[in-house]
């Protein structure tokens, strides 16, 4: 097996501006987020899709703009829950990251896992009066087939959208990667067709990652015979926002009753934060100084 290439995420559009594709490779951002979480296999499968599904959605988007991906489903992974920024950093978790349930046709079976529901879609930035919220039902729990669902739903993009975690043996994370691939309203037959046939024989993305093509070498078959214009790149990574002041504040939001009985009780007060599993302890007397008009 050759060693899988550094994360990247490689934007073009087709030589004649007719195609947008996104090509990433992130096996070691879906690899810290598994670990991070202490997630199941199945589980890691799911958020890890979850996580470069959003991060091939927000790059279109402008400074300061992020994009929440939510599935809620009735299987025991529950939900799903992931922001990214166009810069390529996101976070994320699942509802339980212990669901495993048993493989379906000798693969992880993350449609049983998330089950029927429905995905959300929230595009925030803070220039905007509100945030943009699209909501579509599940059509197959797989995750990339239900962000295409969305994507050509609510947003009128008809996409074509792949995503793969592949995991060794011993379940940790060995390669992991996607595309998105976009038509735009300039986008003949002929050009279409030849794009659903690359589409259909490239093959999971996770296997050829783990082989070593790189995000590059998928954008070279998904536009072959049509043509790459220019390239931009980024580093995606797994990143959260969460720090100890962060945390403070939302301790106060306890209420000044149940900061002053923590207080009181003389033990200090652990927090964790749910998209990156970080743990902040807070001493007894720090947390009484946070009781309002103290």
């Amino acid at each position: 097996m050759a060693l899988p290439p550094a994360d990247e995420l490689v934007r073009t559009i087709s030589r004649d501006g007719s195609v947008l594709v996104r090509a990433l490779v992130a096996t070691q951002l879906v690899r810290e987020a598994a670990q991070r979480h202490g997630a199941f296999p199945t589980a890691a499968a799911a958020l890890g899709r979850a996580l470069m599904g959003a991060v091939l959605i927000a790059a279109e988007g402008k400074d300061e703009e992020t994009v929440q991906l939510q599935f809620r489903g009735d299987g025991p992974l529950r939900s799903i829950t992931v922001i990214a920024d166009a810069q390529g950093h996101v976070r994320g978790f699942a509802g339980d990251p212990t669901a495993h349930p048993p493989p379906r046709e000798g693969k992880l079976d993350v449609a049983g896992a998330l089950g029927r529901g429905v995905l959300a879609v929230v595009r925030y930035h803070p220039a905007w009066r509100e945030p943009y919220t699209g909501v579509v039902p599940l059509v197959s729990g797989e995750i990339a087939k239900d962000l295409a669902h969305y994507l050509r739903e609510s947003e009128q993009k008809p996409s074509a959208v792949a995503l793969g975690v592949y995991l060794g043996t011993t379940g940790e994370v060995e390669a992991a990667g996607g595309f998105l691939v976009q038509a735009l309203p300039k986008a003949d037959d002929e050009t279409l067709a030849r794009l659903e046939r690359a589409v259909h024989s490239i093959g999971p993305p996770s296997q050829l990652i783990r082989t070593g093509l790189r995000a590059d070498d998928l954008i070279d078959r998904l536009l072959e015979g049509v043509g790459a214009g220019e390239r931009h790149r980024t580093h995606p990574a797994f990143l959260c926002r969460c720090d100890r002041d962060r945390v403070r504040q939302a301790v106060v939001l306890l209420g000044r009753n149940e900061l002053q009985e923590i207080a009181r009780s003389g033990e200090e007060l652990e927090v964790r934060c749910e998209f990156c599993a970080s743990r902040y302890r807070i001493p007894a007397d720090e947390v009484g100084g946070l009781v309002p008009d103290a």
